[in-house]
């Protein structure tokens, strides 16, 4: 092996620390806001008095502005260098197909007697990398609708009476037929994220003290906390019910 060789991957091997450094310090951030992003949307359990209050502070003290201009870039920075793990050509994207099909089918498998074919056991990361991937490419699409409108309620009054992100028009909006796009985009970010960051314990060795049950256990509890908060609050939005917590701001002044 010659020395340009040796150079030219020691540079490959490089650009793809970076790009991995990139990629997961840009899927961190994205987790913690989403999750943070959640809590927020989920001043509507209080009611609309709640949602607005919450809403204008951010909006009064310029914090929506640049937290939106800042999400949409790291949105797409995310995108550009997790999207080299999507398959890009129609033959890859059959071989992960193929190998899914195969982990799943693989768990049915039993010993045959008097042989020696011992059956593959499925392996959790690989599902989940799979996983990962094709609801990283649902947020993709359903995430940059949402970011579009986001950016517009808070920078325009396309859509309300006035500039900047109101319950009247987040309730319409939901009600009025986009909740199963929301259901969809809730179950994937949720998913995404939390899997995402066990992966990213695991790959930099954060979790080092914990083996990787503890670290599958906490995503489990953070997920399925998230994912509560955020199923009751779309079933608010959409009309469903109405918020639990209402009357603790009815008597406020």
């Amino acid at each position: 092996m010659t020395d340009d060789t040796l150079n030219v991957r020691a540079e490959e091997a490089r650009s793809q620390l970076v790009y991995e450094l990139i990629s997961g310090a840009s899927g961190l951030c994205l987790a913690v806001f989403m999750w943070g992003h959640m809590v927020l949307v989920g001043s509507i359990l209080f009611g609309a008095r709640g949602f607005d209050w919450l809403a204008g502070g951010l909006e009064d003290y310029y914090i929506a502005q640049p937290t939106v201009i800042f999400i949409i870039v790291l949105f797409l920075v995310h995108a550009v260098f997790a999207s080299r793990k999507i398959p890009a050509q129609l033959r890859e994207r059959k071989q992960m197909i193929r190998l899914a099909r195969d982990l799943r089918e693989s768990g049915s498998s039993r010993p045959v007697p008097g042989s020696d074919y011992v059956p593959f056991r499925p392996h959790v990361e690989s599902m989940l990398w799979i996983w990962q991937v094709r609801t990283g490419m649902v947020i993709l699409v359903l995430g940059s609708f949402h970011l579009v409108l986001l950016g517009l309620d808070v920078f325009t009054p396309m859509f309300g009476m006035h500039r900047g992100i109101e319950s009247a028009t987040t309730l319409a909006r939901v009600s009025g037929g986009l909740w199963p796009l929301y259901a969809v985009l809730l179950l994937c970010v949720e998913f995404h994220a939390g899997v995402g960051l066990y992966r990213l314990a695991v790959k930099w060795g954060v979790g080092a003290r914990l083996s990787r049950a503890a670290l599958w256990k906490i995503e489990h509890v953070l997920f399925w906390i998230i994912l509560g908060l955020g199923i009751l609050t779309l079933v608010v939005l959409a009309g469903w019910l109405d918020p639990p917590l209402a009357f603790l701001l009815e008597a406020a002044p």
